[in-house]
């Protein structure tokens, strides 16, 4: 931990788990009792209301066992075939250990197109937050099975990133089989001493002390770790890299386990409010009323009742900018319906959604998480 950021203080965390910590490579077969004290260590942060979504690799490691496929690399038709096999087992694992807690687990299998795609990176965030608000732990891999060489994250510590600036989540942790980043190779420098935090940015200096700490069972080494810190703390959320081969791996982080910290200038709200702001091409125009302005400013979500006019043309998820009936630019949001959808609905009440549609939307166009006030 370091000053006022320790684990607890995270509300949404996420725990990207390495191959060799979870899959014995000589067997084929999972470190169940490892798992199980995973299992204990997330039923405590579930307890005192924190939630929890597990990035898991492994799958490739088990499958190839039970495929009989040979110790060495794999061609990618082989990796698929064996991440299909092991995704099965490890899913049922986790689902095992974490029943014992009351927790509901939901597979959930990704690629780099959901997170680059904009409709499937609303639709796959969308189904994250409603998992955890249904109180699931959502158990994420790469969807290998399908993903081919150019919609690869190739590992799973950015996989991790991706999905944490996905959901605007406080905190990453990476657990591995190395306790952090060192200012030079420990296994060749006895005395090479352990970087406890990297604050603002990652920088040259940082990149070249990552040098090549590749894990055997694994595909990240620390150039791929220091690659998902970036991706994480311009998200805002903060990122703990740490030796997970110790039972109860997050009680060990807790009480003080050597691991360095990555912490952000921004926190994952107003990363994401800067985002939308200055980072978006907006694709269109809403216009309000004056009560829905007034609404907006008092901090609520904007409802088709009080959008007057639509300009442009766009899709879900697209930028939008939100001007007065003046003309002036008051907000930029992301949109939740496409142009001829909002067209549709515009000045009508969200119980009439459904009706308009024939399906029923969200209540709000724009979602007050995705609203930055001008």
């Amino acid at each position: 931990m370091t000053g006022k950021h320790t684990l607890a203080a995270a509300k949404r965390v996420v725990v990207k788990i390495g191959s060799a910590l979870l899959v014995d490579r000589e067997r084929g077969t999972v470190h169940r009792k490892w798992l199980e004290t995973l299992a204990e260590d997330v039923n405590r942060l579930r307890q005192r209301g924190q939630e929890v979504v597990l990035v898991s690799s492994g799958a490739i490691a088990v499958g190839r066992h039970y495929l009989g496929l040979s110790d060495g690399r794999l061609r990618l038709e082989e990796q698929q075939a064996a991440a299909a096999a092991g995704m099965v087992r490890l899913a049922h694992d986790y689902q095992e250990v974490l029943a014992q807690f009351d927790l509901t687990v939901a597979q959930v299998l990704m690629t780099l197109d959901d997170s680059d795609n904009r409709r499937r990176y609303l639709n796959a965030r969308n189904t994250l937050d409603t998992l955890l608000r249904l109180g699931a732990v959502p158990l994420i891999n790469e969807n290998d099975t399908v993903a081919t060489e150019e919609i690869r994250f190739g590992d799973n510590d950015r996989l991790g990133a991706r999905v944490a600036a996905m959901i605007g989540a406080d905190l990453l942790i990476l657990l591995g089989h190395v306790d952090g980043l060192y200012e030079c190779d420990p296994r060749k420098e006895p005395d090479a001493r352990r970087v406890p935090e990297v604050r603002g940015a990652i920088t040259a200096e940082i990149e070249a002390m990552a040098g090549a700490t590749v894990s055997i069972a694994g595909s990240g080494g620390m150039t791929t770790k220091l690659a998902a810190a970036r991706i994480a703390m311009v998200a805002g959320a903060c990122m703990i890299i740490a030796d997970g081969t110790e039972e109860h791996p997050l009680r060990q982080l807790e009480e003080g386990a050597p691991c360095t910290w990555f912490l952000p200038d921004a926190n994952p709200k107003s990363a994401r409010k800067q985002w939308i702001a200055g980072s978006l091409k907006p694709a269109g125009v809403i216009v309000l009323d004056d009560g829905a302005l007034n609404a907006l400013r008092s901090g609520k979500s904007l409802l088709p009742a009080g959008v007057m006019q639509v300009e442009g043309e766009f899709q879900r998820g697209d930028a939008v900018i939100v001007n007065d009936t003046s003309g002036h630019e008051v907000a930029r949001g992301l949109i939740a319906y496409s142009a001829a959808d909002a067209r549709q609905i515009k000045g009508y009440k969200t119980s009439e959604i459904e009706a308009l549609l024939g399906y029923r939307g969200r209540d709000e166009m724009i979602h007050r998480d995705d609203l930055v006030l001008i």
